[in-house]
């Protein structure tokens, strides 16, 4: 019987106790049958640490300087989330007022 790696560290010394898998690695512990609906939910934490989701209104948490541009959004301009991406920085498309469509990085944002 072959066990799917560690999703965490992705180690091949993945074994199975009762319905759980265990990774002895990193103390990964997940059931596979719950894996393949987590894989679809990103976990996107803006400012404070609350999990954002697509709709969700947020303002800037601090003064964010426009790249390329000589334009500022200052602290509580209110922008609306319109998709989320699994990337390193810049997560959040967004819909900014005043300014148009632009992708922002989470950690500069709060849930209003």
């Amino acid at each position: 019987m072959s066990l799917p790696p560690c999703p965490k560290c992705n180690s091949e010394y993945v074994y199975q106790d009762q319905e759980m898998l265990i990774c002895p690695e990193c103390s990964h512990e997940w059931n596979p049958a719950d894996a393949d609906s987590d894989e679809d939910n990103l976990k996107i934490k803006d400012a404070n640490g609350t999990l954002l989701q697509e709709g969700d209104k947020i303002t800037m948490a601090k003064d964010l300087k426009v790249k390329g541009s000589s334009l500022v959004l200052k602290v509580g301009t209110k922008a609306v989330i319109k998709r989320m991406f699994d990337k390193k920085d810049h997560e959040l498309d967004c819909k900014v007022d005043g300014v148009g469509d632009m992708m922002v990085t989470a950690a500069f944002v709060k849930k209003a």
